[in-house]
């Protein structure tokens, strides 16, 4: 058995193609069992707006990996995706895994949404039956690492999510957001995001709308200045105000080129959902700039140096528990050596038993106490080895002795 990652990230993908091979939790539960009816043991599909990873253990791990890449091209229909899928195995697998987790292989360092991310795919895939013992101990392990890194570095102490440097880009360009009007499309994380910095900012009104617009009266009291409005009346805002920043779920783009109203006003738009929100060709417009999140990449970029040293600190945390999960890996090795022993200790007992029982005539106290002693006894003769066979580092004598136990017991 072995691991694999495979999939795209914002690395070295662009944006279109990652899109184009976003999973929705329906798909999700499709390629799961896809994977699993190919005889693949584990699975986990990691979706988010900058990567699409589907993380396998499994025996025979380089013909898995083929499995994956050509899942990936025939489910999603994308010319060339091949060539833009990476993968990675065993040791390497395990520390991309832990690297996502803590925020280290991020668009933005060290930020914190990816480790919620992380959590609902575990969580999802356990609940399809996909997810096992070792991907169960594997993943919250990367999660209890993560947390140790945040609480250790601070590095989420430094201001630099999507959203806010989606604000960062905004005074960059406008110099200044006091006294200014935005509209927030969406209710999500990155968009609670959103809201939070602009109000930080002493703008006008912030405008926000969502599908569901029961939704929107839980949050009209937390800034003062919030406006809920409903979304089909989203298109009838553009000129009232000076900012768009969109970050919503939906698979389909919100703001379409056709439908925009004529302006007269100057518009910054922020589309910082996967797949995109806002139509790229409202740029054609010349009082229009769209920035969607590869944009934004470049300008994290300039601002992250804190957080890369904050960053090495965290690989050392990472090495320490990728070494602790290997000495468990190892350990369960045995597992199916004790279980045999287990199981034969089980048959002598109820053989034995069984013997006893037909023999001589006992009252139900008697079988009990015969019962107990018999089954500490046989508990007795393999506690030692069981216990010999855990201590062993030396993978390879521990398979010597695997075999040899497994010989002398006739397992």
């Amino acid at each position: 058995m072995d691991f694999a990652v495979v999939g795209v990230n914002h690395n070295d993908t662009p944006i279109n193609i990652r899109e184009a091979v976003s999973f929705t939790d329906t798909q999700k539960i499709e390629g799961i069992n896809f994977l699993l009816d190919n005889g693949i043991e584990e699975i986990i599909i990691l979706s988010t707006c900058n990567r699409s990873e589907i993380y396998i253990y499994s025996q025979n791990i380089l013909d898995k990996v083929e499995v994956v890449k050509d899942f990936y091209e025939d489910f999603f229909n994308v010319e060339n995706i091949k060539k833009y899928l990476f993968y990675k195995v065993g040791k390497e697998a395990i520390k991309h895994l832990f690297n996502v987790s803590a925020g280290l292989d991020s668009l933005v360092l060290g930020e914190d949404q990816i480790l919620g991310q992380v959590k609902d795919a575990h969580d999802f895939s356990r609940q399809l039956g996909a997810s096992k013992k070792v991907f169960n101990k594997l993943f919250r392990e990367a999660i209890t690492s993560s947390k140790d890194i945040k609480t250790t570095t601070k590095i989420s102490q430094q201001p630099l999510s999507i959203s806010y440097i989606g604000i960062k880009c905004l005074k960059e360009k406008m110099k200044t957001l006091e006294n200014k009007s935005a509209l927030v499309i969406g209710l999500g994380k990155m968009s609670k995001l959103a809201m939070k910095h602009l109000a930080q900012e002493k703008l006008n009104n912030i405008y926000v709308t969502n599908r569901s617009y029961e939704k929107l009266k839980s949050i009209q009291d937390e800034y003062k200045n919030l406006i809920p409005i409903k979304y089909e009346d989203r298109y009838k805002l553009m000129d009232k105000v000076d900012i768009v920043i969109s970050a919503t779920a939906s698979p389909h783009t919100i703001l379409k080129k056709e439908n925009m109203p004529k302006l007269s006003n100057e518009l910054i738009m922020i589309d910082i959902a996967l797949p995109r929100d806002i139509d790229k060709n409202l740029n054609e417009f010349e009082n229009i700039e769209v920035y969607d999140i590869d944009d934004l990449k470049k300008i994290s970029e300039k601002n992250d140096k804190k957080r890369r040293e904050l960053a090495c600190a965290g690989e050392l945390i990472i090495d320490e528990k990728i070494e602790e999960f290997n000495e468990w890996l190892d350990t369960i090795k045995i597992d199916p050596t004790i279980q045999s022993l287990n199981d034969k200790c089980s048959d002598i007992r109820e053989d034995t038993l069984d013997y006893i029982y037909r023999k001589l005539d006992l009252n139900c106290r008697d079988k009990k106490i015969i019962d107990k002693m018999l089954t500490s006894a046989l508990k007795r003769l393999v506690r030692e080895p069981i216990i010999n066979l855990k201590q062993i580092k030396d993978s390879g004598k521990q398979e010597e002795y695997i075999k040899m136990v497994e010989e002398l017991f006739d397992l």
